[in-house]
């Protein structure tokens, strides 16, 4: 009976693992196509057609702010400069208890204005809604409200404001490309792959990056271990992965800290869970499924170009708090969704997209913990054979890093983010590190946060310690 277990065991193992290198290689042949295809289209693409036509349509930023005051004038700032012909930028004030609210009272000479707000999706209650009395600031609008735990409540009280027909989400903290509007509309003005629902694009760590302002002006790898190897994560995970993924039209998530969406299928799908701590996959899962339950051809999008830069953790602490937390999220989704599993009726995300996520997200910490363990247990009963073990130990390391490098380079030779190829290097040769030094504190975390959600331990959102884009500052994230 013991040696019918763990025959199975390791063979189940195998097959999964060998699934997954699979897979990984499939999504890297999906990325290159999809780059490739791309960069050939958009060489000669003029994006002074999309500013001058009147076909172009309005987008509302929303931005949810907690205690930002010391960067929330220059971000602001920022938003308002974006280059779009038509939009918004609406800023929600979610219950500061610093100065944040007070800075942009007197820095952009709001005042309260009577604002016809219909709240189609329940948040916590808003107070007033403020307008800039300056004609310079006439997109600002600045919602105060009742903290509501969660960025997705802030979220809600901006969706229930916008005035336009899409939305794009962002942190107030993040640094957006100025072309940002104008690169994430092109998917939805093209239309070529049915209704696009959402569209995304790359997000890269701002950690030692160069900025002037809220301009970054230089990119650079991260100077510290903990927000490099999350660099060559948010690498492999969006050049590799997501824009994998779009070619075939089964993302199954568009980050919280850049997206835009489409308001209507957003509303009616239900809008943010703030209950939610992966609140941005819980909304694109509920808007994929709202529109297959309407028969509505959807399409979600990813750019591959890197318009958003956000601050990485910089602390095993802080890293820990965000990683169980993502975790927790996760878990809660598969819950709640799980009746998509292996269901035909929703296509790609049934199919695919959501057994993806269940087997080989949710479940792959579970497996490569149980894994350490039996290891640990062959190797205390004297019953491994060191000979294969360390063979397979080397072919998946080597994988690792391959699809990590890959990524890195065809990035790099693509785009030219980096300036010199010293900073690539450098970046390429953590990635030999990041399978002992890195990834296992991943596993440690996930298993947290799934422990987290199986117990229903009370888990709020904290704060992140931040260490601001020019390395002097210090400010908090909720």
């Amino acid at each position: 009976m013991w040696e019918f277990i763990t025959s199975f065991y390791e063979s189940t193992i195998f097959v999964y693992g060998l699934t997954l290198l699979i897979i990984y290689a499939i999504l890297a042949i999906l990325s290159f196509i999809a780059i490739a295809s791309y960069v050939k289209k958009n060489k000669y693409f003029d994006y002074d057609a999309i500013v001058s036509s009147p076909l172009t349509p309005g987008i509302s930023v929303i931005a949810p702010a907690f205690n930002e005051g010391l960067t929330i004038i220059s971000n602001v700032k920022s938003l308002l400069t974006l280059n779009y012909p038509v939009f918004e930028v609406i800023i929600v004030n979610d219950g500061s208890t610093d100065e944040t609210l007070q800075l942009m009272i007197d820095e952009f000479s709001l005042i309260i204005v009577e604002f016809a707000y219909n709240p189609k999706i329940k948040t916590q209650p808003v107070k007033c809604i403020y307008k800039s009395t300056q004609a310079a600031f006439s997109k600002l609008i600045v919602i105060d409200k009742v903290n509501g735990k969660s960025k997705a409540d802030a979220s809600n009280a901006g969706v229930n404001l916008a005035a336009y027909n899409y939305f794009l989400c962002t942190d107030v903290d993040c640094i957006l490309d100025k072309d940002t509007l104008l690169k994430l509309v092109e998917p939805i003005m093209k239309q070529n792959k049915g209704r696009v629902i959402a569209t995304g694009a790359t997000l890269r760590i701002a950690n030692s990056c160069d900025f002037d302002g809220t301009l970054i002006t230089r990119m650079r790898p991260p100077k510290n271990l903990i927000p490099r190897f999350q660099e060559i994560e948010y690498i492999r995970s969006f050049v590799m992965g997501k824009v994998g993924w779009g070619y075939i039209n089964c993302v199954s998530n568009v980050s919280g800290g850049l997206g835009l969406f489409d308001l209507d299928i957003a509303i009616k799908a239900g809008g943010y869970d703030f209950l939610s701590f992966g609140e941005d996959m819980d909304l694109i899962t509920r808007m994929c499924r709202y529109s297959v339950d309407n028969k509505i051809k959807y399409a979600i999008c990813y750019v591959p170009i890197t318009l958003c830069w956000t601050e990485g953790p910089s602390t095993l602490k802080t890293l820990m708090r965000q990683r169980t937390r993502w975790a927790r999220g996760l878990a809660q989704i598969v819950s709640s969704h799980f009746s998509l599993l292996f269901n035909p009726r929703y296509g790609k995300m049934g199919m695919i997209a959501f057994p993806y996520i269940f087997f080989f997200e949710l479940l792959a910490p579970v497996i490569e913990f149980l894994g350490i363990l039996y290891f640990i247990f062959l190797i205390f009963f004297g019953l491994i054979n060191w000979k294969f073990a360390l063979l397979l130990l080397v072919f998946v390391y080597s994988y690792a890093v391959m699809i990590s490098t890959l990524a890195i380079l065809w990035d790099q030779f693509t785009f030219r983010y980096y300036k010199t190829w010293g900073e690539v290097l450098r970046l390429c040769l953590t990635t030999f590190l990041e399978f002992f030094l890195f990834h296992p504190f991943i596993v440690i975390f996930s298993i947290r946060g799934y422990l987290f959600f199986l117990s229903r331990k009370k888990h709020s959102w904290g704060n992140m310690e931040r260490r601001g884009f020019n390395n002097t500052t210090l400010s908090t994230a909720k």
